[in-house]
């Protein structure tokens, strides 16, 4: 008798890590046992990679360092199915999220990556909204969804606001198309009322759960006759909808990013597909949606593949042709657990009010499981599109990096249009205080100054507060300016002042010729290089470092009155009475 494979139904069980001979044997056995309710009885080593355990209920299975446990039972018999098999134009995805909270960066990342596909084929992207969490789901969330996904330039070509010809796209609204499915599936055989109480399906449980047993339902409506279904009919009793399993039959689809996966229906009991209160369960929408909106991909997180198997059998008894599947692996935070509300920011509306550009969240969210084969980082969405391809999707979770993300952010920026800046940043500055108006005229030289060392439009306010002020006391009381002030200080502050007073800096900083001023001032003083700049630029600006000092003061004298906050523009005149102040206190002059 043949011997065929499954794996492990839904929570397949990952290998263990790779380990040598009896220790690699005793992490096999115990990964299968407790998943089975079984002992394992006989391990036999394949090679340094694979072995085979005999279980004590007469099943074995083969656990490999690279792949899933895979359930070996004799006599299962393997069905098979048709696949649809569309390319270009034929090809129709779907991102159907539930609209229960905010939208999470994985889900965007799926959203993405079905847009980026339906975009490279020239195929149709679908908007569903899996609103039967009638509990949780709210339009503000939808609302919230869509807006979202509008803001990281996600178009799509069917939805609930683009009506096409396979809606409603609002699974509240299709409860009629999931009854009359539901009826001929009951009137096939393939599913049937099912009468049991809470207290009958937990007792039900808990002595399965006694004897070791994989939970199914085992009641007796799965073989009850007409009458008797009818009598409980004719009494008003509640009832749900169960599908009924095929015995021993193994289905198997080719994930598009993890290769064959296979399951034994024995590792599945009669599911629900209609609720007592009408409301469908999630995998019966699921199959029929997907099957009546001719979806022909569908590309979703890895966390759904153990909803498969359902999903298959409800396609198979209705006849449906099965779309081709591809699970992604999870982002995950940098501790390898699930990325997280506790790791900081996780949705996208989060990273967008943190300043966070969307091209910059586009580009990040395409690499979380993605590559082109190249070095290549930094991707316009329109270059996306012409390069991504479901091949390349990788098996292994992507690690979500803030700090990647923040300078990959920084690229972006600094690819924009100067306009474009000034217009973001303005605004941004204008918000918090710092300048009068977004247009302003100090707006465009000021961003100048700081643009090579932003991430972040709000890191602007950060960079250009300090450039108005002048911490002279602080930067000397700091200690870090000694060693200028060892090099004979005084005498910079006494040219500065003198060249002050005559009217000299003021001219230079007016005609741009402050850098010609610097080397005069060397020149006179026989100074160069550190020597020289640092002294002057703390005289100046009364800090060590930042843009470059003609640059600064240029901008500085553009900024009088159009400052908003009083008092954070110190201007030249306020600059020069304060150092001649610290000068004469220290004895300079």
């Amino acid at each position: 008798m043949g011997v065929q494979t499954a794996v492990m139904s839904s929570n397949i069980i990952r290998a263990a890590r790779p380990a040598q001979g009896t220790q690699a044997l005793r992490q096999l056995s115990a990964l299968a046992a407790p998943a089975r309710g079984a002992r394992t009885l006989m391990a036999n080593k394949i090679n340094a990679n694979k072995a085979v355990l005999k279980m004590s209920n007469g099943q074995r299975y083969i656990v490999g360092r690279r792949e899933s446990m895979r359930c070996y039972a004799a006599a299962a018999t393997e069905v098979s199915s048709e696949v649809i098999q569309a390319t270009g134009s034929d090809v129709r995805v779907r991102f159907a999220p539930s609209p229960t909270g905010n939208l999470h960066v994985g889900g965007a990342r799926t959203a993405l990556f079905n847009w980026l596909y339906a975009r490279r084929t020239g195929g149709k992207f679908v908007m569903r909204v899996e609103d039967t969490d009638q509990a949780r789901s709210t339009l503000e969330s939808e609302q919230a969804l869509i807006r979202d996904l509008k803001w990281l330039g996600l178009d799509w070509d069917e939805g609930p606001d683009k009506p096409g010809d396979c809606g409603p796209y609002r699974q509240s609204e299709r409860s009629t198309i999931y009854k009359e499915y539901a009826d001929k599936l009951v009137a096939s055989g393939a599913a049937y009322p099912c009468f049991c109480t809470d207290e009958e399906l937990a007792a039900m449980k808990a002595e399965q759960e006694a004897k070791k047993l994989p939970p199914k339902y085992a009641g007796k409506w799965a073989t009850a006759s007409a009458e008797e279904v009818q009598e409980m009919m004719d009494k008003g009793v509640p009832y749900v909808y169960r599908f009924r399993v095929p015995a021993n039959e193994l289905i198997t689809i080719q994930d598009l990013v993890r290769g064959d996966v296979t399951w034994n229906t024995d590792t599945l009991g009669d599911f629900v597909l209609i609720r007592s209160n009408g409301f469908p369960v999630y995998n019966f929408c699921v199959a029929i949606d997907d099957a009546t909106m001719g979806i022909t991909h569908v590309l979703r997180a890895e966390e759904h593949l153990p909803n498969t198997l359902r999903q298959m059998l409800v396609y198979k008894a209705l006849g449906f042709k099965i779309p081709q599947f591809g699970h992604m692996s999870l982002i995950l935070a940098p501790d390898r657990s699930k990325l997280s509300k506790r790791h900081g920011a996780s949705s996208v509306g989060d990273f967008k009010d943190e300043g966070y550009l969307a091209p910059a969240m586009v580009n990040y969210l395409s690499l979380l499981g993605w590559n082109d084969g190249t070095e290549q980082e930094i991707y316009t969405a329109e270059e996306l599109c012409s390069i991504f391809s479901i091949e390349r999707i990788t098996k292994s979770a992507g690690v979500f990096d803030k700090v990647k993300l923040s300078w990959m952010n920084g690229q972006h920026l600094r690819a924009l249009p100067v306009e474009e800046q000034v217009q973001m940043i303005g605004a941004h500055l204008e918000a918090c205080g710092v300048l009068k108006a977004a247009d302003s005229k100090v707006a465009a030289p000021m961003i100048a100054l700081v643009m090579d060392s932003l991430e972040l439009v709000v890191d602007a306010e950060k960079q250009v507060r300090p450039m108005l002020g002048y911490p002279l006391r602080e930067t000397m009381a700091s200690g870090k300016a000694d060693k200028v002030l060892e090099d004979n200080f005084a005498e910079i502050v006494n040219a500065v002042l003198t060249d002050y007073e005559s009217g000299e800096l003021a001219t230079a900083i007016a005609e741009d010729k402050l850098k010609g001023w610097f080397k005069a001032q060397g020149k006179a003083m026989g100074r160069k290089g550190k020597g020289l700049f640092m002294p002057l630029r703390i005289a100046l600006t009364g800090r060590m470092q930042g843009p470059e000092v003609p640059a600064v003061m240029s901008m500085l004298a553009t900024a009088e009155g159009e400052v908003a906050e009083e008092g954070l523009l110190v201007n030249l005149d306020a600059r020069m009475a304060e150092l001649k102040a610290w000068a004469t206190e220290a004895g300079h002059i």
